[in-house]
């Protein structure tokens, strides 16, 4: 199951339900079993505490991943999103703030499937990734 939940601010995205779909084929091309995953939709800052609380980190970020799964079962996940920081990411890039929003989500389901990164190599693995999920799901329409 995969849920799109509201943090502390109204979030809505059009293409729910084709997304979840998406989401659940990413995770069958990556050979990994899900069982849930919550998006939580929230403002900088509230993700800027959880990163706090939860990770002892004290700065912004678009998004924040949490298995909550045992070893060897099904992915359970929490995923939070940063809809500020988005925003703000894809207005520098210049592009269109939903593209922006499904490669987050996508590299939330990637950091779940086992894609870390942090070290460069690990960075263009993830980047080619994100990049093949937004064209089969461009390609999907």
């Amino acid at each position: 199951m995969i849920r799109f939940c509201t943090g502390d601010r109204p979030f809505s995205f059009p293409e729910k339900t084709r997304l979840k779909t998406f989401i659940k084929t990413l995770f069958k091309k990556e050979k990994k079993e899900l069982a849930s995953i919550s998006y939580i939709f929230c403002s900088d800052e509230m993700l800027l505490q959880v990163n706090r609380d939860f990770l002892q980190h004290d700065y912004y970020t678009d998004i924040i991943s949490f298995g909550l799964s045992e070893k060897n079962q099904p992915i359970e996940a929490e995923i939070y999103i940063s809809i500020d920081r988005v925003k703000e990411n894809a207005l520098g890039l210049n592009i269109p703030y939903q593209k922006e929003m499904r490669r987050v989500i996508f590299h939330g389901a990637l950091h779940l499937c086992g894609y870390k990164d942090k070290r460069k190599s690990e960075i263009s693995t993830m980047r080619a990734k994100e990049d093949q999920y937004l064209r089969l799901y461009n390609q999907a329409v």
